[in-house]
């Protein structure tokens, strides 16, 4: 049964726990204290303090400060109301729950500890609904092509936006963190079609579909998740009548186009869309802060 909260009793939630669930994590910690970047904007010192024997926190930064129900409405810009929400069972925090089969594997990642994955579901939790919507994406487009995926390591919970790739590993992505699951593959979506786009990442196939979703709905989606994979999906080229090329405008992504579009006649540089900017998703933002 779902456990409700009032705000008396949401003030004695822990407060790095609450940041845990927002995908914060501290950068050095003390008996008495912990220090973290701070939620509010991108910093590389750490200036925002949690007292561990108080339970409240204090961003030097801005020289404000509060309790757990303060901080919670500050970093997703709710309610009061929402705030105890995301503080109870409400919203699914037991990642323990519902398991499918499917959906558990021990995992390798690149420091060579293990992750495990917990679960696997639609996208929902406000911290990660709020990051979709900071990287300038559909909601209901992020929910087409991710999933809201839950994982433990090092005996801590955490979850990211997670694009499953070609043997079942996960790309993994919130507010901090880039990372991904092993196997590490690139992502393939085949719907019997004559035209293949062919993006770098996660989030310049989320850009492309947000922007336009007409061509993904008449194409085959191929996302490399890493440039590295470029002479593995070679051997696909050769099966369509044209390829749409969207790989970042950075040294590797340039010598990538250089190398496929010299070798496949077929193939289409739309690079230049976005010319002024690193990838897709780079553009997308940019529009999105000059409307602010």
């Amino acid at each position: 049964m779902k456990r409700k909260i009032n705000c008396e009793t949401a003030r004695d939630f822990s407060v790095e726990k609450a940041l845990e669930k927002l995908g914060h994590f501290p950068k050095r910690t003390t008996e008495q204290e912990a220090w973290f970047l701070s939620p509010f904007r991108s910093e590389t010192q750490a200036s925002f303090k949690v007292s561990r024997t108080k339970n409240r926190w204090y961003d030097h930064g801005e020289g404000i400060g509060g309790n757990v129900i303060d901080l919670v409405s500050r970093i997703l810009k709710c309610s009061i109301q929402d705030t105890l929400v995301f503080l109870s069972d409400s919203i699914p925090i037991n990642i323990m729950e519902h398991q499918h089969q499917w959906d558990t594997t021990s995992i390798n990642i690149m420091t060579g500890a293990y992750i495990e994955i917990i679960k696997v579901q639609e996208i929902i939790h406000p911290a990660l609904v709020q990051y979709v919507k900071l990287r300038g994406i559909s909601l209901r487009i992020a929910r087409i092509y991710c999933k809201e995926v839950w994982y433990r390591y090092k005996d801590t919970q955490y979850f990211a936006i997670g694009l499953r790739n070609a043997k079942n590993g996960w790309e993994l992505r919130n507010k901090l963190f880039k990372n991904s699951s092993s196997p590490k593959s690139y992502t393939y979506i085949q719907n019997n079609n004559k035209q293949l786009i062919l993006l770098e990442g996660m989030f310049d196939l989320l850009t492309l579909a947000t922007l336009n979703e007409d061509p993904l709905k008449t194409s085959d989606i191929l996302v490399l998740n890493s440039i590295g994979f470029i002479k593995a999906i070679e051997r696909h080229i050769p099966k369509y009548e044209s390829v749409h090329l969207y790989l970042d405008n950075d040294k590797a992504g340039e010598r990538a186009t250089e190398y496929l579009t010299k070798k496949h006649k077929h193939i289409i540089d739309q690079s230049s869309s976005y010319k002024n900017h690193n990838d897709l998703n780079d553009l997308i933002c940019h529009e999105q802060r000059k409307q602010i």
